[in-house]
């Protein structure tokens, strides 16, 4: 996919590749380190950033990066919300921008793109895990392409001396609920 989501650069949103996980890393190290999207404390290491892509795309998982003026600027991708297999048409989405692209209309563009290959793979169901009751952006990101509130739980995280709150958001995928799955 290629577009303008906002005014600037050229957008790309093509597959994640090894060499963008370098950046990838970089990104999700300021977010561990600065935000409270992610409930991790400690940045993962490169392996383990590389074992967690390759996890992704060997569950055939859609992982994504959006480019904007020929950078990667984010990323995003759905992987298995929960290991049992009850869950298997289950999918939870992340995306995670750069702090200077923020606001530009990438997150957007890229959970996009992972919702319409995750129903493109037939999975119905997509959660989004918010961290932060208090994350508008996240949520207001998660709205614009149509999740809904599903629960607030409270004080479930402990980061940067504080409780915090975890968001649930839901979006159904395809036909969603309303059918059985192709088995």
């Amino acid at each position: 996919m290629s577009g303008r989501p906002g005014a600037g650069p050229a957008v790309v949103i093509r597959d994640a590749a090894p060499a963008d996980l370098a950046i990838i890393r970089t990104i999700y190290s300021h977010h561990v380190l600065h935000g409270l999207a992610s409930f991790e404390e400690v940045p993962p290491d490169a392996a383990e950033i590389e074992r967690r892509y390759r996890d992704i795309l060997a569950r055939g998982l859609p992982y994504v990066v959006v480019e904007s003026g020929g950078r990667v600027a984010g990323f995003a991708y759905a992987g298995p919300y929960r290991t049992r297999p009850a869950y298997r048409y289950t999918v939870e989405d992340s995306v995670y921008i750069a702090p200077d692209d923020v606001g530009r209309g990438l997150g957007q563009a890229a959970l996009s793109e992972i919702i319409r290959r995750a129903g493109d793979r037939g999975f119905r169901q997509m959660i989004a895990i918010i961290g932060d009751s208090g994350n508008r952006p996240s949520i207001r990101l998660h709205e614009k392409v149509g999740f809904r509130h599903a629960a607030t739980l409270q004080a479930v995280g402990f980061k940067f001396g504080r409780w915090v709150d975890t968001v649930l958001m839901q979006l159904g995928l395809g036909p969603g609920a309303s059918s059985l799955p192709d088995r």
